[in-house]
């Protein structure tokens, strides 16, 4: 076999001068890793989630990264993020509830409904050159919204996709475990389990996606979501938490994780699937302006934007 590469990105959250906050150095990070990517010349680019910065709110965010990828020298497969359509849900509000109201950013079938409606689908499957390639938004887990359903009938079949390849590539937005596929479910009262809580998939969810995996042949999973590279094997998967080119966090938390930014690049040849991080090439400095994490609606101050525009049609556009 002729030797190709694909790369998986995450976490790409360029955000927009029209929002209530706004990052460029997240902007002008993408723009150095997007040409990094064009670079290397893939046959396919995989994107993990979080395309945007505030696509839950905004849907011209959503509109506007996708017109960018578009315009990309390869195809390239995306699943979303909780910036795009919320977080995971939760029946109680956790230890950052001052700043967040965790209840009030459970994802909702709106936005995936609108997400649905401009990247596509969000559960897929395809083979390139003899490797399977699969995406989901495992964030549904324990929702009860029609999606979820959706989503564990798609994981029941992944088994019976042909044809049956030697390799599988999963890609999801949250990671399947933090620390470990057999740790307890992390209090998001406990300001210790916070992140944890937040960046990882609850049981029995968890378990259920494993047996889903492993009965669909999957051989490497990657995940977004953390912004710290970190990689494990469990029953013989590999599992890849892969770097953010927008910024890093979850440093500290691992001896063996890194959160420099970057993308990681896959080498295909007949003997394996090789691994390599590709750093950044240029960390941006730019600064910006509003609140960062997930702002209570009353923190969101559109007269800061540095791109005026009518804030009426604006949230009319977002609400369609």
């Amino acid at each position: 076999m002729q030797p190709w590469t694909f790369v998986h990105v995450a976490d790409i959250q360029p955000g927009s001068p029209k929002s209530f906050r706004y990052r460029p150095a997240w902007q002008e990070n993408w723009d150095t890793a997007r040409q990094q990517i064009i670079g290397v010349d893939p046959d396919l680019l995989l994107i993990g989630g979080d395309l945007s910065a505030d696509g839950w709110i905004h849907r011209f965010e959503l509109a506007e990264i996708k017109a960018d990828l578009d315009t990309l020298p390869f195809p390239y497969y995306a699943v979303p993020g909780n910036m795009d359509t919320g977080n995971k849900h939760t029946a109680r509000n956790g230890t950052r509830c001052r700043e967040r109201d965790d209840i009030d950013l459970n994802v909702t079938s709106a936005q995936l409904r609108r997400y649905v409606g401009i990247f596509g689908p969000m559960e897929w499957t395809h083979v390139h050159k003899g490797v399977r390639f699969s995406g989901f938004y495992a964030a549904v887990a324990g929702s009860g919204l029609p999606e979820e359903a959706g989503m564990w009938r798609w994981l029941a079949g992944l088994k019976d996709a042909e044809p049956r390849t030697a390799e599988h590539v999963i890609i999801m937005h949250y990671a399947l475990f933090v620390d470990a596929i057999d740790e307890p479910n992390y209090d998001i009262t406990d300001r210790d389990q916070y992140l944890p809580w937040y960046f990882g998939i609850d049981e029995p969810h968890r378990s259920r996606i494993l047996r889903a995996f492993k009965a669909a042949g999957v051989t490497i999973c990657i995940s977004g979501h953390i912004h710290c590279r970190k990689h494990d094997v469990v029953d013989g998967i590999r599992f890849d938490k892969a770097p953010a080119p927008s910024f890093a966090q979850f440093g500290t938390h691992w001896p063996d994780g890194d959160p420099s930014l970057g993308f990681l690049r896959y080498d295909v040849s007949d003997a394996r699937i090789a691994r390599t991080f590709v750093p950044l090439a240029r960390e941006s400095a730019a600064q910006g302006y509003g609140p960062g994490g997930h702002p209570r609606p009353a923190l969101r101050d559109y007269s800061l934007a540095w791109q005026k525009t009518d804030l009426s049609a604006l949230l009319d556009e977002d609400r369609a």
